[in-house]
């Protein structure tokens, strides 16, 4: 069956075309470090990442994925996610890789007609950077941070806000992510979401949140978009 045709991608950043993981690892270590705080394995933080940068900096002071009511005074988190920002802010970009495919996918995909929009949960503060270190600020149409609206991915509305920005109806819209945030916001919003295996979703495979399709790397997606959407 061929799938409805479609006009507006909206995609993830951290996990979805970007492993930024090794930047905000150093950054969490670096906040830990100021604050007194035994580090953590690469692998341990990239399992806290996709929540956006308070939820990474709580789970960081915690030492889990699961942060609970009253763990954290709200100054104590404040605090740290100044300390956050400010090392993430000295070293964004520097270690952070585009996956495999993505920087020819996206160039593609834009040639093809398709407009693409970006919705991220990392703070608007460190997007353009990284947008532009890759030479992609241009390919996007609009973009929001985790902190563009009062609300961010799992809610819909950022989503809803960049169709209504962008005058596209949601049935052509489709969201494409690595997380449970992304599917979850996409199905939400009732638009089409392609899911990612190799990003970052807590260990738990994409496949399970039942996206519209998945795919385990970048040109796989691309070549389905070109077959099924056009």
């Amino acid at each position: 069956m061929t799938a409805v045709k479609k006009e507006l991608l909206i995609f993830d950043f951290d996990g979805t075309l970007i492993d930024s993981v090794p930047d905000l690892a150093q950054a969490t270590n670096d906040m830990l470090t100021t604050l007194e705080k035994a580090p953590y394995p690469i692998d341990t933080i990239r399992n806290w990442v996709g929540n956006g940068s308070r939820m990474l900096v709580e789970r960081a002071l915690v030492g889990s994925v699961e942060v609970t009511e009253g763990q954290l005074t709200q100054d104590e988190a404040d605090h740290a996610e100044k300390v956050f920002f400010d090392a993430y802010a000295k070293i964004s970009g520097k270690n952070t890789v585009a996956y495999p495919n993505v920087d020819e996918g996206l160039k593609k995909l834009k040639q093809a007609g398709f407009t693409l929009a970006l919705v991220t949960n990392k703070p608007m503060q460190f997007v353009p950077k990284i947008l532009e270190s890759f030479g992609w600020s241009e390919l996007f149409t609009e973009v929001l941070g985790g902190d563009s609206l009062p609300v961010k991915k799992p809610d819909p509305e950022p989503l809803r806000y960049v169709c209504r920005t962008l005058q596209i109806a949601p049935e052509h819209a489709v969201m494409i992510g690595d997380s449970k945030n992304d599917i979850l916001a996409g199905q939400n919003a009732n638009i089409d979401t392609l899911g990612l295996s190799y990003g970052y979703n807590y260990g738990r495979d994409i496949r399970e949140l039942n996206p519209t399709q998945a795919f385990d790397d970048f040109q796989s997606l691309v070549d389905w978009i070109m077959t099924q959407y056009q």
